[in-house]
């Protein structure tokens, strides 16, 4: 049998995340305090959802998906001034999305994703000078 795909949804909760998923007629669910642990967490939930049908899962081969506030929480190195100048969008406007705030239309929401991985992009260019 095939592995199938996990594509884990990371939400920023009042106190901590939670991360869920579909998976054929698998609903998978955990929670955590903090990312490290939610990582954790959420390997071994899938791993016991597949434990009967001996698939493993590494921690690489579950994708997640992040609402805007956990991503800027787990991924805090990236410049919310600096990537709203990049993406020509106010900041506040940006911070009020990040926090919760406002909710950005599904437009507003890719400009910022596309932003973020057009820098993701320029990082896994990089070389340095040895």
């Amino acid at each position: 049998m095939r592995k199938p795909r996990i594509n884990m949804t990371i939400i920023k909760e009042i106190s901590g995340y939670s991360a869920t998923a579909k998976v054929g007629n698998n609903f998978i669910a955990t929670e955590a305090e903090n990312y490290e642990e939610l990582k954790s967490n959420v390997l071994e939930a899938v791993n016991l959802t597949f434990e009967e049908k001996g698939i493993i899962y590494k921690p690489e081969e579950i994708r997640y998906c992040y609402d805007l506030e956990s991503f800027f929480y787990f991924y805090n190195v990236i410049n919310v001034k600096a990537l709203s100048e990049r993406i020509g969008m106010n900041q506040s406007l940006l911070a009020q999305y990040i926090k919760g705030i406002k909710k950005p239309s599904q437009v507003q929401t890719k400009r910022i994703l596309n932003g973020v991985q057009q820098i993701g992009r320029e990082l896994s260019e990089v070389q340095f000078l040895v």
